[in-house]
């Protein structure tokens, strides 16, 4: 959940700097007044909060369970109670990342997700409606107490320890990195002509430049690099729609649903991947005892690379951001994304002309979509995938999520992903530092008995494979087993 910018929902009303008081819809959900004004975004929350209100109701965990459909969200956080169902479409993460926690505690994932809770907490005050009944613990009862404490105060530790801070020359380097290939791009080009070798060469040098930027603007999503969110926000504009041609709100908000329900059917949309895949241990067995047969999921381990692998990024992202955006009549969005296709027109366009570009641009997508696909998909597709649980934020990330060992090759490679556990527990933490806490990350899992994957990058590539091989076995059982009714 990130409350601090601009929404990446329906991107209409909220940023930091000023808040519309005209908005469709109140907390109570009614229409407001027709009478739209301006205020900054500080100074309009601290004036709801002086407004006089009663004391505050005390509710039952009971209770707020009840609260988990999409037109009645209630969360806790410390223990305060606060209804978000006016505010859902206002969200910056996104409405469905609210809905996914409704009902729960959210302590943890909103600190997770917030890397300046100071300021969100002025947009929580008028959202207020109650607390816990004093009898009632901290968070929900199958959930285990002390492990949510020893995790807190390893966050605690870490932020003492200043984890959360940024090293700016860090990153800068790794934007210089794909801008200095960008452009070696252009030059070979246009000193040695647009002949076969030197289109695959350079195909393959974009490659570099595009895979690399996918793990920066990743990182600023993340408001992992400047402490003002603004700025976050507007090089990752700049790095994932000028630099990669893909709309960072519609990233945004696919990316926080999976960082807040990891692996979790219908929630997480990262494993919302039928009906031409069937993955984990449950989906399978459903799709076979109840017939489903839109492939041959047997072989899915066979066709995921010529289709997953090669089509996510130039065919499945590509698209499904274009509707994001036009759904949403996101011009801005539509202009930061144009500049990508007018930038490579004006440079690589003499030498291939309109077409030819297009077939540069799409090819580099191409392959920049398998070296992103196996990057993302080792870390979750071989892990524990279930419907709905809540669990407590520490075990649902690292049950979810392996890392892959370190060495200076891997870290480059995956953008740091090859700490995906880290990286889920703390996803605004600079990913350099992710090899710092590892340790106290390990340690903690050893000491409540929940496992800490870390494996060789071959053998986690391997394991996608081999985990598709053994949903699609379990498909195929099932469909057998069940003959028709």
């Amino acid at each position: 959940m990130t409350f601090e910018e601009k929404p990446e929902g329906n991107g209409s009303l909220v940023d930091e700097n000023q808040l519309d008081l005209g908005a469709k819809h109140q907390a109570n959900g009614k229409p407001a007044a027709s009478v739209r004004a301006k205020l900054p975004a500080r100074q309009e929350a601290k004036a709801k909060c002086s407004l006089p209100r009663k004391s505050l109701s005390t509710y039952t965990w009971q209770e707020i369970q009840r609260h988990n459909q999409e037109t009645d969200q209630w969360l806790v956080i410390n223990r305060k109670v606060y209804d978000v169902t006016g505010w859902a479409d206002r969200h910056p993460g996104g409405r469905l990342v609210l809905n996914h926690c409704a009902g729960e505690d959210a302590t943890d994932v909103f600190r997770a997700m917030h890397p300046d809770p100071d300021i969100v907490r002025l947009y929580l005050k008028p959202l207020l409606i109650g607390e816990l009944a004093p009898e009632e613990p901290n968070q929900e009862r199958n959930k285990n107490s002390q492990l949510v404490e020893d995790f807190q105060e390893l966050r605690r530790t870490l932020e003492t320890l200043n984890m959360f801070n940024a090293n700016l020359g860090f990153f800068f380097l790794h934007l210089a990195q794909v801008l200095i290939l960008e452009a070696l791009a252009w030059v070979i080009v246009w000193h040695f002509g647009s002949g076969w070798l030197i289109t695959i060469f350079i195909s393959f040098l974009l490659t570099v430049a595009q895979a690399q930027g996918s793990f920066l603007q990743h990182d600023t999503g993340h408001l992992c690099i400047f402490k003002k969110p603004k700025w976050n926000r507007l090089m990752q504009k700049f790095v994932m729609s000028h630099l990669k041609g893909i709309s960072a709100k519609w990233w945004n908000n696919r990316h926080f649903q999976h960082h807040v329900k990891p692996n979790i059917y219908s929630k997480d949309p990262d494993i919302d991947v039928g009906p031409f895949f069937v993955i984990g241990d449950l989906q399978p067995v459903k799709y076979g005892k109840n017939k489903i047969k839109f492939i041959n999921y047997e072989k899915q381990h066979l066709y995921f690379h010529v289709s997953w692998a090669p089509f996510l990024i130039p065919v499945y992202f590509n698209l499904d951001s274009i509707l994001a955006m036009y759904r949403r009549r996101d011009w801005e969005d539509f202009a930061w994304v144009s500049t990508f296709y007018i930038r490579h027109f004006i440079t690589f366009g003499p030498f291939y002309g309109i077409f030819g570009t297009m077939v540069l641009i799409y090819l580099v997508k191409l392959l920049e979509s398998f070296w992103v696909a196996y990057v993302t998909q080792m870390s979750h597709i071989p892990m524990k995938m279930s419907t709905e649980e809540n669990q407590d934020w520490f075990s649902s990330q690292v049950l979810t999520t392996c890392n892959v060992e370190q060495s200076f090759f891997n870290d480059w490679f995956t953008g740091h992903l090859n700490f995906q556990t880290e990286h889920h527990l703390f996803p605004t933490m600079p990913r350099h530092n992710y090899h710092k806490v590892a340790p106290l990350v390990k340690s903690l899992c050893a000491k409540h008995g929940l496992p800490y994957v870390n494996k060789p990058i071959l053998k986690a590539f391997g394991d996608v494979i081999r985990a598709l091989k053994k949903s699609g076995a379990l498909w195929k059982e099932a469909y057998c087993m069940h003959p028709e009714t």
